[in-house]
């Protein structure tokens, strides 16, 4: 695996998550690397006449100078707060299906197969390939039920060096003969003989059978990966199971699952008392609008859990959503906050200050991608933004023409035919390669300041 020269420094545009609405822009930043792959330090404005004199003023004469090109750029990795790895090779399936039938018809038969430890090596090589050259950094990954598949995605995770959480499956109720574990007892056992191999790659719960929140007590630094009222019929479905409880959320609270390290896919149909029992527990959500739309699950109000001060990231949901990019997450997180404003009466879409019933802003589509799931991840102070003595966990974009993207209008066609933009030149690059660009644009992927994907990396 290939890392950076040692105090490598990067000159030229950077893009840098702050909050759900700001973001710096800056087209002339220094960013120094350190050789254990964390940012040395960093300049935000460096005109190129004083470079070597604030070089030396770092000690950097002679580190090697990385510089960007016009239309290339460097922002945080992205982060994706949910997606199931054994359901990649669905991409594109089932779609005539809603949620409960997609499981029964599509889901569970393919995820069944891992059992087969061959094929799950050699699926998981190739979906990991894909996620992490899709641009993201850091990963919550759902396994199977199968001990043995989901420690063989631990080992693929860690040999190409992504940052990642993952969870064997608990699920011992409502499963296919085929696919379902013996007893709950059996369940927890296994999870608690999953791998936890030394570097990046960190243990989880997923699709957690109740009783896991024994373990999830017992272990704070344990990442808790559930979902939460993604489909109407799924939440009738589970108040049928569980009549004691008052609510969706009230059945993980209730049974120790609901804390600040509890990732709550969807929440799409939350009641008023749900979010209030979210936020009260500090939980985080994973925002998966494409499964939302492609399922016909609905559209999660995600202004209205931004205003109350929720956590929320972004996930692909692979694959209830058909791709494994945050870029295609990004694309329909924006169009599924502009349903919900043009469903917004005007007078009751919040003050300037709000999000509820508003579009997303592009600040507010980067931190979600980047630093939101980091918090929801609890890693925020690691990841999600450049800051000095956090890890370099990056992207190099390009919204050039070469990057050979054919949906893409590139920058050097705008120079070249003396086309000018409104507003700051970065915002428009950012704003090109979220609504526009694909793989192709994502030249390289770092990690802890290793180079680990990316198109250049597969040439």
């Amino acid at each position: 695996m290939s890392s950076l020269p040692r105090s490598a420094v990067f000159y030229g545009a950077v893009i840098n998550p702050q909050t759900l609405t700001a973001y710096q822009a800056l087209p002339n930043c220094l960013l120094s690397v350190g050789f254990d792959g964390n940012i040395d330090w960093l300049e935000e404005d460096v005109p190129e006449y004083l470079l070597q004199e604030v070089l030396s003023r770092h000690g950097s004469s002679d580190a090697d100078i990385i510089t960007l090109k016009h239309g290339e750029f460097l922002m945080p990795g992205f982060v994706d707060t949910h997606t199931h790895a054994p359901q990649v090779p669905n991409l594109g399936s089932g779609q005539q299906h809603e949620l409960l039938d997609w499981l029964a018809e599509v889901t569970f038969p393919m995820e069944a197969k891992f059992k087969d430890l061959d094929f799950a090596r050699r699926t998981y090589e190739k979906v990991v390939r894909r996620i992490v050259d899709s641009g993201t950094t850091t990963c919550c990954y759902y396994g199977t039920l199968h001990l043995e598949a989901t420690n063989i995605l631990v080992d693929i995770i860690h040999s190409y060096g992504q940052r990642a959480f993952v969870g064997k499956c608990n699920m011992d109720r409502n499963c296919p003969d085929d696919y379902i574990e013996p007893s709950a007892d059996a369940s927890m056992e296994a999870t608690k003989a999953q791998s936890s191999l030394p570097g990046l790659p960190s243990p989880a719960l997923a699709r957690s059978s109740l009783r896991s929140g024994t373990s999830a007590r017992a272990d704070p630094s344990l990442l808790v990966q559930t979902h939460i009222s993604e489909n109407e019929a799924e939440i009738v479905f589970t108040k049928h199971l569980f009549p004691e409880c008052s609510s969706y959320a009230d059945v993980y609270d209730k049974h120790g699952l609901l804390g600040p390290r509890t990732v709550l896919a969807h929440a799409v149909h939350l009641h008023e008392s749900e979010v209030t029992l979210v936020k009260q527990r500090d939980a985080g959500v994973s925002h998966c609008p494409t499964s939302n739309f492609n399922l016909r699950s609905g559209v999660c109000p995600v202004g209205k859990l931004l205003d109350r001060g929720i956590k929320v990231g972004l996930g692909t949901d692979v694959s209830g959503g058909f791709s494994p990019s945050i870029l295609t997450a990004i694309q329909h997180a924006s169009i599924a906050s502009k349903v919900v404003a043009l469903e917004t009466p005007a007078d009751k879409s919040g003050t300037s200050q709000s999000f509820a019933g508003r579009q997303l802003s592009i600040a507010a589509l980067l931190h979600l991608a980047t630093l939101g799931g980091a918090q929801v991840c609890g890693l925020q102070s690691r990841i999600g933004s450049f800051a000095p003595g956090k890890a370099f966990d990056a992207l190099l974009g390009s919204v050039r023409t070469d990057a050979g993207n054919p949906g893409l209008w590139g920058v050097d066609c705008d120079a070249e035919l003396g086309v000018e933009r409104n507003g700051a030149a970065l915002y428009s690059v950012l704003e090109r390669f979220f609504f526009t660009g694909d793989d192709r644009n994502i030249r390289k992927v770092y990690v802890q300041g290793r180079w680990i994907g990316g198109v250049e990396r597969r040439q």
